[in-house]
């Protein structure tokens, strides 16, 4: 049996946060760039393709684990250690709508 194109609904939506594009459904957990919100307070994304409004929750904040940086120039002295650990935000997509 052939479903029509018509029943077919797009359940998933196109958001941007942080400089990135992810791709969301109802239900995903994501780890972003970190928001400026309370945990437990509801962002609203838009969706990219059709201007959905994408409804969210903040979950939890915290870091990355720490990423390594090592600059070496052999036969010159010259070693620097650095490491850094990004901050994120981690959300919760409600619903789309």
């Amino acid at each position: 049996m052939a479903q029509s194109n018509t029943t077919m609904v797009n359940n998933f939506a196109i958001i941007k946060t942080g400089g990135k594009q992810y791709k969301v459904k109802a239900g995903d957990r994501l780890k972003v760039e970190k928001i400026e919100a309370a945990p437990k307070k509801e962002i609203v994304f838009e969706d990219l393709l059709s201007g959905k409004k994408v409804s969210a929750s903040v979950v939890s904040t915290g870091k990355l684990p720490k990423v390594r940086i090592l600059k070496f120039k052999p036969k010159k002295r010259y070693k620097r250690n650095l490491g850094h650990r990004q901050p994120y935000s981690e959300i919760l997509i409600e619903k789309i709508s």
